[in-house]
């Protein structure tokens, strides 16, 4: 179990000892007018990242420590916190091979929770919440395509276990169900505003939308990552191609219908330039995109400002292109 988590690093001259993931690293360099290498790693835990940094003695042996960790690993770290320029509380984490450590971990030497964080929230009653909206919709067709998805153990698995994505909204275990309990609670209020949506298009639509994530993304040593499916093909129409699946395995399910459902999911993502495979043309397709985009938004904005760590009154960040006010 780890003692010292990044959240916690926060002094120059601090010893660390203690698991790291490891994010992403950087190719050896080799030293300035003297023999040796360095290479930047960046760590992560449940709590944030930090950058680290190994200055190795013998180039054989720093070339070989270098191939010997990939991106998810858990590696051991002994070394020495730094702050660099002094006052910046810009931390990082200095590794001297001729008195630290930095060592490659196997299954059994480490706790994954302790390197992907998971939701706050209670998922079984996140769950139960998710069914019984699902119990109100009332077209029998839809409601066949939920409970589908609900009596398929394997997936349904994968939905509570997921993060809803790899570095923005709701990035952590169980982070989809979450998600998308949030987007059909807003969808509903919708639905309350304006009647005149086909509600049960909409709930249904809201609570498949990211259905694909499940396959997108996965959990890779102490890390969230990409599958090969996620990077090649992507939730959107991995989502649209399982749905796709379920309603065609579903007897009598009416033709329009599964064009409007797939339509919802193809076009959850708004605009072109955002991922969507097609921009909403109906109503319901609309509602389930703002949905979706609000609560995306609102979690990323909220979980910017939790995290800062600044005495500024205003944080820039690259996620959202812009800046945050935080008082």
């Amino acid at each position: 179990m780890k003692n010292q988590f990044v959240s916690s690093l926060s002094q120059g001259g601090e010893k660390v000892e203690d698991r790291f993931a490891v994010k992403f690293k950087k190719p050896p360099v080799s030293y300035k007018g003297k023999p040796g290498k360095w290479f930047e790693l960046r760590l992560a835990d449940r709590t944030g990242e930090i950058t680290a940094k190994y200055w190795g003695r013998n180039d054989k042996e720093t070339d070989a420590l270098y191939g010997s960790i990939g991106r998810g690993d858990i590696v051991l770290v002994s070394g020495e916190v730094q702050e660099y320029p002094s006052g910046s509380r810009n931390f990082s984490i200095s590794i001297d091979a001729s008195k630290g450590l930095l060592k490659k971990l196997g299954p059994g030497e480490y706790e994954t929770e302790d390197f992907v964080p998971k939701t706050r929230r209670d998922v079984g009653a996140m769950l139960e919440e998710v069914k019984s909206m699902l119990t109100t919709v009332m077209n029998e067709h839809l409601r066949a395509l939920a409970g589908s998805v609900l009596d398929d153990e394997k997936l349904l698995h994968d939905f509570t276990k997921a993060p809803a994505a790899m570095e923005y909204h709701q990035n952590y275990t169980g982070g989809l169900l979450e998600h998308t309990l949030n987007v059909m609670r807003l969808a509903e209020r919708m639905c309350q505003i304006h009647p005149e949506l086909d509600r049960d298009l909409v709930i249904t639509g809201a609570f498949l939308h990211d259905l694909g994530k499940t396959v997108e993304l996965e959990i890779t040593g102490g890390v969230i990552d990409v599958s090969d499916p996620g990077m090649m093909i992507g939730h959107v129409t991995l989502g649209y191609e399982m749905v796709s699946k379920k309603m065609d395995d579903l007897p009598n399910f009416p033709k329009k219908l599964a064009l409007k459902v797939r339509h919802v999911m193809l076009s959850h993502h708004g605009k072109l330039e955002y991922g969507a495979a097609k921009e909403p043309q109906i109503p319901e397709a609309v509602a389930v995109y703002y949905a979706d985009e609000c609560d995306a938004k609102v979690d990323l904005f909220l979980r910017l400002k939790r995290e800062a760590n600044t005495d500024d009154r205003w944080l820039w960040s690259k996620k959202i292109n812009g800046h945050v006010y935080l008082e």
